[in-house]
């Protein structure tokens, strides 16, 4: 079969910074036999026709989930065959199955192999459904898909899947109930050492630390390869020195982490678990330097105890300790998070449906917070990103950054955040950009 595969932008707009999809490079290393064609909407015009497609698969995020459903419609229209999968399309089957022919729920190894099967056979079923239990050994990646688009100068990979933690507002629980599951560290070194000697990888795990014996195993893998490198962990391994020495050795130069709040009980309400406190931020932050890594911290605003005093505080306190990168997120609740639940069922949500309602747009809060304005918020939220991103906040804030390779990446990622914060605000998911 001719099958393509489709990554979908947030509307029909290409940007600079888009990072390599590992979920499409899984999807073409599950279809041997068949000819893969790969458009990445967020980098390439995808045509209004694709006569020689037998099977169109789009991957749909719940802020892409528009766009994609668009997209569908347009193509089932010409009698093509169009599945979908991905988290969104895991909680919400039934809103995609009225533009798709098919669903894949969960992980796509083993559904999408006998998804294909079925499309050959003229067979195929309305839903499938990936197996969370099976092992990540063999997983495998093609990256020949991603050739000749211009990706950001990094090389993607991928260690574990799934989280130790529940936080109420993410849906990585909700889709890995079962926890994290790993791959074999020897298929990682090998994986590794494919990849281009010189590119920064990133490993684009929601928790480098799915536990401490299998962690300690990746160091030691990594230690001697003299790779450099950036993860996300939680906030206790940053509390380790002997680990965080572990991580500077292995290469370990960025890493992400959630700090969320600098409110206790916004923390407590999150379902953050109790080794997460505000109170000692600033303490793990100088440890963090001290072994010359480098923080790209997140924030969220919205709970129920935030005020607009609270998104300045929390700008103050990102820049006062020079973070590399930070995000300032508004609370966005999405489909299959307690978060979701919680707030439709106290009547909060404005938009219920806001990733298909037209008068969503991005960058507006889309239910009705306790502490401020729903105008306080949007606008809070925007001027923590505008004020970060200011070119003299991002010279400062290097300064610290260190290693020249380190300050590359981080000086990209800040130089795109500051041409895209604006663009992107106040644009309605699926219209053109």
């Amino acid at each position: 079969m001719n099958i393509v595969l489709i990554y979908p932008n947030m509307g029909d707009y290409r940007t600079k910074d888009a990072m390599t999809p590992l979920a499409i490079g899984i999807l073409a290393a599950l279809s041997p036999g068949h000819r893969v064609t790969f458009y990445d909407d967020r980098l390439d015009i995808i045509p209004d026709e694709l006569p020689e497609a037998d099977l169109i698969a789009i991957s749909v995020e719940t802020f892409t989930a528009q766009r994609s459903y668009q997209l569908s419609d347009r193509f089932r229209h010409q009698g093509k065959t169009v599945v979908m999968g991905g988290c969104h399309v895991t909680f919400m089957p039934d809103e995609a199955l009225q533009h798709a022919d098919s669903v894949l729920l969960g992980d796509a190894e083993g559904a999408w192999e006998q998804m294909l099967a079925d499309c050959e056979r003229n067979a195929l079923k309305p839903r499938y459904r990936g197996a969370h239990d099976r092992l990540l050994a063999g997983c495998r990646i093609d990256r020949t898909i991603f050739e000749g688009k211009r990706y950001a100068p990094v090389s993607l990979v991928q260690f574990s899947r799934g989280c130790r933690f529940a936080c109420d507002f993410c849906s990585i629980h909700a889709f890995y109930p079962e926890g994290a599951r790993t791959r074999p560290v020897d298929e990682m070194r090998d994986e590794i050492l494919s990849l281009p000697a010189k590119r920064f990888l990133i490993f684009v795990d929601d928790n480098l630390f799915a536990g401490k014996r299998v962690l300690n195993e990746l160091l030691a893998m990594l230690t001697p390869l003299k790779r450099r490198w950036g993860c996300q962990i939680s906030i206790d391994i940053a509390r380790n020195e002997e680990m965080l020495d572990k991580l500077a050795a292995a290469g370990c130069c960025f890493v992400l982490i959630g700090f969320e709040s600098l409110n206790e009980t916004t923390l407590r309400r999150m379902g953050k678990s109790r080794s997460h406190t505000a109170k000692d931020y600033a303490a793990v932050l100088a440890a963090l330097y001290r072994s010359g890594i480098c923080v790209y911290g997140t924030f969220i605003f919205g709970y129920d105890e935030d005020t607009p005093e609270t998104i300045r505080s929390t700008l103050a306190f990102a820049e006062s300790n020079k973070l590399a990168i930070a995000n300032f997120n508004l609370l966005i609740p999405t489909p299959g998070t307690a978060l979701y639940a919680r707030l439709e069922a106290e009547g909060r949500l404005v938009y219920p449906a806001w990733w298909l309602n037209p008068d969503f747009r991005y960058g507006e809060p889309v239910f009705r917070p306790g502490g401020m304005s729903i105008a306080e918020l949007a606008d809070g939220c925007f001027y923590a990103r505008t004020r970060f991103y200011r070119y003299t906040s991002i010279i400062r804030r290097l300064c610290r950054a260190g290693r020249w390779r380190t300050l590359l990446v981080a000086w990209l990622y800040n130089i795109a955040s500051h041409r895209d914060i604006a663009r992107k605000q106040g644009i309605r998911p699926g219209e053109k950009g």
